[in-house]
């Protein structure tokens, strides 16, 4: 199904009957990637999945978007399927948001998936500093956006030109006082091996959110999906 949102094509599903679930993907991903989790609960829960703009089925956005933009866009979409304080979820990215959009808006709790929230100033690796370097030269400026496609993630190779800039902002924005603004009971849920977003940074998140308790699981970035059995046992106790 689609809807309007901030002028964009919105594609989302919505199934299920009973107190509001909202589900937010990572980057890069869709709804696919959090349908397992929410076919866990529809039988007691009305399950409300995204794919944000710029992913999945859903229209890209026309300039570059930060986490404000993105939180403006999932409010109007609520609003309009007249979810309200609803139990957020969010993976990565999609936690992200749920943090920013949490602090503001009323939620019943909060659920969260290798979700970096800190930004956190990492040692950078000779090569980048050499070609950040290069960049200040005289005449070398040009070569700015083939540098930035050298030296970046996967996920900003993978992108479009509005997609790396936005990506860029979103990782760039700290949500450290935004989390300490949220009062509802919060669950983080990590993988022990996670590379994406370390376990160090839910240890840090645990403590400077007010009410939130952390659960270590075995596995990668995608921890909730390779112990989804675990997870949804987990969460159906939290709810």
């Amino acid at each position: 199904m689609k809807i309007k949102g901030k002028n964009l094509d919105i594609h989302y599903i919505q199934y299920g009957e009973g107190k509001d679930i909202v589900l937010l993907h990572g980057w890069g991903q869709n709804i696919e990637m959090m349908k397992p989790l929410g076919d866990c609960f529809s039988t007691k829960y009305r399950i409300t999945i995204l794919d944000l703009p710029g992913f999945g089925e859903s229209e890209e956005p026309k300039e570059a978007w930060n986490i404000q933009k993105y939180t403006d866009l999932v409010e109007e979409v609520l609003e309009k399927l007249k979810v309200k304080k609803p139990i957020m979820i969010g993976h990565s990215f999609g936690g992200r948001l749920a943090i920013r959009y949490s602090a503001t808006h009323p939620i019943t709790k909060l659920v969260l998936f290798g979700s970096p929230c800190i930004r956190i100033q990492e040692k950078l690796p000779l090569t980048v500093k050499v070609l950040k370097g290069l960049k200040k030269l005289p005449g070398l400026d040009q070569f700015g956006e083939y540098m930035k496609k050298y030296i970046g993630s996967r996920d900003y190779k993978a992108a479009s030109p509005i997609m790396r800039q936005t990506l860029v902002e979103v990782v760039n924005e700290d949500l450290t006082k935004y989390a300490r603004e949220i009062e509802e009971p919060t669950l983080l849920i990590w993988g022990d091996n996670d590379t994406e977003a370390p376990l160090k940074e839910a240890k840090e998140l645990e403590k400077l959110m007010i009410d939130a308790a952390l659960i270590v699981l075995p596995g990668t970035h995608y921890a909730y999906l390779e112990n989804l059995p675990q997870v949804a046992r987990i969460l159906d106790n939290f709810f």
